[in-house]
């Protein structure tokens, strides 16, 4: 294989056995055989040869009107602008580490949106994802000083480049099947296009020197990337010959025609024929409105199918007789389109609710949501989830250049990343206020067995939902305020006697380590004496 553009980060050593198969390509790439050449493949349904006619297939149906407004709901609920908050944070309260650790993580991230632009771009980037299937960003570094991280993070068409994978096998010798050898993975890149004339020539570049994120749909026949348009295609090209149909209809149908039958008596044909003429051209309707000038002008020489009927009569009818054609009926039917449009929301997963913009949308409790729109916060939740790991790569190449962590210990750290997208913070804080009123209701119910059915830390966990690290800190916030060390374990309760007692729960009993000598009554204002008072 030729020398590969870009740089390769390496582990300190390769983990693995041997195998007959090679591992499944999640990601669509191309699986050529050791000393093979690359070649596109054909779809055996004949309709879209290549990804390229996928990817133009999907931006040519993203469009269309009904289905730009469906994929404009899908965005603006996957990222959520707001004026003073980012769109997404990172989360690392699992990750087995040291707090300066997280902190420079968290630094790196806020670094990787900068290079991003998410701030002014996420929605551009998340729709860009969502629409082609994929996305690829190009690393790029500065080769002489790559602990410097990543300098610019570059855009690259989906259309001119793809990821290849050249797999070497090997026969082994006592069982004579093919072993997998080796595997090489690599990005092709061609900048006419891989659909073009010589699309099996390129630019083969690292795989660890691109960011490459599907959409993790996957033809299982194919194989091969799919958007979550491809089920949108049929719906909008079924809606869009029923619109033009429909228009063709109405033009043709809507206005009211007249059929003359004119009596020509016993002429011969041909003077039939002229004397037709004749009559058309004396009475027939001979201005006509030019709707792209505006003008009026003279057009007797055409005659089109939305114009009056003329028909000659022999002798021994009924003569000259004038009859009108209706025009179409049922113009304003509609509901074909209507269920046309319903099917290609249902295609993308967005409520048909959203469809109708004439019907009113309340904001009431939770319990007021339909079940649509619950099936859609979860899509929404479980393509966020597809999207990270876009972070998550750009995240972990700035790392391991910045030698902030090794490879080694990279697994162990990104299985325990999490991101917080930012929720829509109107109706984040209904929800918000709405479970802590149920809350609250609920621990009113129970107070009367606190202490003696329910202990006060299964309150707070169970019924209020807090976790360790929230209690500590309520706990901490609790004694800060009543005038105590916020790193003390009691709360100052008052007790029978208008004193104050003390509640050494969180510290532990008396005569355990730790605990206080007496916890039955204290009373800030009993000053000790300074020494001893003589006995009497």
């Amino acid at each position: 294989m030729a020398e590969l553009f870009g740089y390769k980060i390496t582990k300190s050593k390769e983990e693995g056995g041997t195998s007959f198969t090679a591992p499944t390509s999640d990601d669509g790439a191309i699986d050529i055989a050791g000393g093979g050449f690359f070649s596109s493949y054909l779809n055996t349904d004949g309709k879209e040869r290549t990804d390229l006619d996928l990817i133009r297939r999907y931006r040519d149906i993203a469009q269309q009107s009904e289905c730009d407004t469906a994929i404009e709901d899908i965005i603006n609920e996957g990222i959520v602008a707001n004026e003073r908050d980012i769109s997404v944070q990172i989360v690392l309260d699992n990750i087995p580490h040291s707090s300066k650790i997280k902190r420079a993580i968290t630094d790196e991230f806020d670094e990787v949106l900068r290079l991003l632009k998410f701030d002014e771009k996420g929605h551009d980037i998340f729709r860009r994802w969502y629409v082609d299937g994929r996305i690829y960003y190009h690393k790029i570094i500065d080769q002489k000083n790559p602990k410097k991280g990543i300098t610019e993070l570059r855009y690259i068409d989906a259309t001119k480049i793809k990821k290849v994978r050249k797999i070497e096998k090997e026969k082994d010798v006592k069982t004579g099947v093919d072993k997998i050898k080796k595997i090489n993975e690599f990005f092709l890149y061609n900048e006419k296009g891989l659909g073009s004339t010589g699309a099996n020539q390129g630019i083969q570049i690292h795989p660890d020197a691109i960011s490459y994120v599907t959409s993790g749909v996957i033809d299982g026949n194919s194989g091969r990337v799919l958007s979550y348009l491809h089920k949108a295609i049929k719906p909008v090209n079924q809606l869009r010959m029923m619109e033009d149909s429909l228009v063709i209809y109405r033009l043709s149908r809507a206005p009211e025609r007249r059929i003359f039958y004119i009596d020509v008596g016993n002429l011969p044909k041909v003077k039939a024929e002229q004397y037709l003429k004749d009559v058309m051209n004396r009475y027939r309707n001979k201005l006509v409105y030019d709707a792209s000038t505006g003008e009026i002008r003279d057009d007797r020489n055409h005659m089109s199918m939305l114009e009056d009927f003329w028909l000659p009569r022999r002798e021994g009818g009924r003569g000259t007789e004038i009859t009108t054609l209706p025009g179409g009926q049922n113009l304003g039917e509609i509901e074909d389109i209507i269920y046309f449009q319903r099917k290609l929301f249902r295609s993308l997963n967005v409520p048909i609710s959203r469809l109708e913009a004439e019907s009113q949308f309340t904001l009431g409790r939770s319990t007021e949501i339909t079940r649509d729109e619950l099936k859609f916060t979860k899509f929404v939740q479980r393509i966020r989830k597809k999207f990270v790991p876009l972070f998550t790569d750009i995240l972990k190449t700035q790392l391991l250049l910045k030698a902030i962590i090794s490879p080694d210990d990279w697994p162990s750290i990104q299985e325990h990343i999490q991101y917080d997208f930012l929720a829509d913070g109107h109706f984040a804080e209904l929800k918000e206020a709405e479970l802590l009123n149920d809350r609250i209701n609920t621990l009113n119910n129970i107070e009367a067995y606190v202490g003696t059915f329910f202990s006060k830390q299964w309150v707070q966990k169970n019924v209020l939902r807090l976790t360790d690290l929230e209690i500590e800190d309520m706990q901490k916030q609790i004694n800060k305020e009543s005038g105590m060390d916020p790193e003390d374990g009691g709360i100052n309760l008052p007790d029978a006697h208008g004193g104050i007692r003390r509640d050494d729960t969180a510290a532990g009993k008396v005569g355990e380590p730790g605990a206080p000598e007496d916890s039955t009554v204290y009373n800030p204002q009993e000053v000790p004496p300074e020494e001893e008072q003589p006995e009497e």
